[in-house]
């Protein structure tokens, strides 16, 4: 918890260059500690393990969440969990299926928990633009199975939908075409008040989203529920080659560098985004990397809406980056 509790209190440091207006509220705890952004968490991982091993058996190939993490995250700060899923295991066989029972439930039970709490619970559908490890090309196949999904969680504000978890190694214009049909998806089940995470191509990368055409490529998304719930959702590591494979970070500055551009690109179209997933080493350097990279985010606060940490989860064990 140290690393969590540097990164809150680098946050809350850098929400004091905003003085709140006059007639503001007194904010709360958790609200100082989230500083300038509406959302600060953790991707709460588990029930994607076990990928190769579909349907796979719960408690032995995958897991949900644990409660009493949330509620101490929550705790500390936390207000948002995003939580990684396997599309086959909720809709199995084909994309325009019914759920599963077990795992909607299961899935239905942890959602429940974290929005009762008053934080959100993003739905993270964590296969990469794959369906049974082939790349989705059915793309009105990909909008049922959003549908189907959306429409069980339809009333609930607290929750989020993500489109899917890093695309890569795909058509441009097929990933475009893939994040349409999940936004048309979820709003034909009803759901037209929540927000939409959509995610780019290579790995929806921050370092990358201009030179790799993302931010030409996914300009023009639409949203009939409108715009303002249309975040887009970039991750970012901090080692070599941004894989997040490392405990070691290029250099105590690299969190700020890797995101100007991002930055720049998010005013110049006058989108909205968060790091749905960051992460570097306990370590001097990692630390000033992410605390640097959370001030430039605080001060840019007007385009970024916030981060969250990759992983936590009860099955990492001594992972590197586990919170």
């Amino acid at each position: 918890m140290k690393l969590l509790n540097v990164l809150l209190g680098a946050v809350a440091a850098s929400s004091a260059l905003a003085a709140p207006a006059p007639d503001a509220p007194t904010p709360t705890t958790k609200e100082k500690r989230a500083g300038k952004f509406k959302f600060v968490g953790v991707n709460q991982s588990g029930a994607e393990f076990g990928k190769d091993t579909l349907p796979g058996q719960l408690g032995k190939h995958y897991t949900w969440p644990a409660k009493s993490s949330i509620d101490t995250l929550i705790g500390k700060g936390m207000n948002t969990f995003r939580i990684p899923i396997m599309m086959e295991r909720l809709i199995p066989t084909k994309m325009t299926g019914t759920v599963n029972a077990t795992y909607s439930q299961g899935l239905t039970d942890i959602v429940s928990y974290v929005t009762g709490k008053g934080a959100y619970a993003v739905i993270d559908p964590h296969n990469f633009g794959r369906y049974y490890e082939q790349i989705i090309t059915d793309v009105d196949g990909f909008k049922a199975w959003w549908t189907t999904t959306a429409k069980i969680f339809s009333s609930n504000d607290k929750v989020i939908f993500d489109t899917n978890n890093e695309y890569h190694d795909m058509d441009d214009k097929l990933v475009f075409n893939l994040n349409q049909a999940a936004i048309d998806g979820i709003r034909d089940a009803g759901a037209t008040s929540q927000l939409i995470f959509v995610e780019g191509n290579s790995w929806t990368g921050a370092w990358t989203w201009v030179s790799s055409g993302n931010g030409a490529s996914l300009l023009n998304l639409s949203d009939p529920a409108g715009s303002d719930k249309l975040v887009y959702e970039m991750h970012q590591y901090l080692d070599s080659d941004g894989s997040g494979t490392s405990e070691a970070c290029v250099s105590g500055t690299v969190g700020q560098e890797r995101l100007r551009e991002a930055t720049a690109w998010l005013k110049a179209s006058g989108k909205r985004g968060i790091l749905g997933e960051t992460a570097g080493g306990a370590n001097a350097q990692c630390i000033a990397a992410l605390t640097g990279m959370l001030a430039h985010m605080a001060e840019n606060a007007d385009v970024w809406m916030g981060w969250l940490w990759w992983g936590g989860g009860p099955w990492w064990g001594t992972y590197m980056y586990s919170m």
